[in-house]
């Protein structure tokens, strides 16, 4: 029986160090960020927000959010997380969602408008401020809104999507990018450092 010699492990080091090094320089690709944390499909960068129709900062936030949009010419994409301690938010944002049906646009422009009027809705007069707004654009509101549940299933499925990211306040604000190295998002926890964040990802 022949007998093989073992290679001294003194030998073996720089090959290991070798693996080692390759390993450390290897990029960390964006791919494992979320899905929800990447940039809509042909946008380099976006904004990321899961917000509360009836969150008084998210209604301080929101127009800021949407300037920055505009400026650097990039997409807010918008995510319930209603709160259970909101007795009306869940219903905005199944009326949201309906207005959503006849284009994204108009749903966010009823978003900005509840944002705005926040302090003048509860839920006794909700279904009349959503019936002013949909008569002044011109859209039917049917009686009842969302019959099959399918608009209340879309919001708690981005409810569900926001837990599993572990977002636990709104509004949660993130900086996404679809850049193949690095870390591709960054969370928006100062708004003030909102721009500097989007020239930063820019950069990188």
């Amino acid at each position: 029986m022949k007998i093989r010699r073992l290679t001294p492990l003194s030998a073996l080091l720089p090959t290991l160090l070798l693996v080692c090094l390759v390993l450390v320089c290897l990029p960390v690709f964006a791919q494992d960020a979320p899905e929800a944390l990447r940039p809509p499909k042909g946008a380099q960068i976006a904004i990321v927000v899961f917000e509360d129709l009836q969150c008084p900062q998210c209604g301080r936030v929101a127009p800021l959010l949407a300037q920055a949009g505009r400026t650097y010419k990039i997409p807010v994409v918008r995510h319930d997380f209603t709160l259970p301690m909101h007795n009306w938010s869940f219903e905005a944002a199944v009326l949201a969602r309906y207005f959503d049906t006849h284009s994204k646009e108009m749903g966010n422009e009823f978003r900005d408008t509840v944002f705005e009027h926040q302090l003048e809705i509860n839920p006794q007069n909700l279904r009349g401020f959503a019936e002013k707004f949909a008569a002044e654009h011109k859209i039917g509101l049917p009686f009842v809104v969302d019959p099959s549940g399918k608009l209340a299933g879309l919001v708690r499925a981005d409810k569900d999507l926001g837990t599993s990211l572990h977002i636990d306040h709104t509004p949660t604000i993130w900086v996404v990018s679809n850049k193949r190295s690095g870390k591709p998002y960054v969370e928006v926890k100062d708004t003030s450092q909102l721009y500097v964040l989007i020239d930063a990802m820019k950069k990188d």
